[in-house]
């Protein structure tokens, strides 16, 4: 049967040291200008399609909400069209 070895002189993981040669990266793992692009995008998917219905449905359509609706509801099919990859 095989025994246990039990080395007092080895360390665990916790026990071993960082090499003092490295640095450590303080740089943030996502660029800045992602994460605006990324809110500027959020921002106008919720905004625009609301934005617009209230607009157009006061504004060009004159308490028409059908037509209203419909601006919208095409609105976002070009949004996600126009945003998703060609395969």
């Amino acid at each position: 049967m095989a025994t246990r070895r039990i080395i007092a002189t080895e360390k665990t993981f916790l026990d071993k040291d960082d090499p003092i040669d490295e640095n450590s990266s303080t740089a943030p793992a996502v660029p800045s200008q992602v994460i605006y692009k990324l809110l500027a995008f959020t921002f106008a998917m919720i905004v625009v399609p609301i934005g617009s219905y209230f607009l157009t449905v006061n504004t060009v359509f004159s308490g028409m909400s059908l037509f209203s609706l419909l601006h919208v509801i095409f609105t976002n099919i070009i949004q996600v069209t126009l945003r998703s990859p060609v395969v």
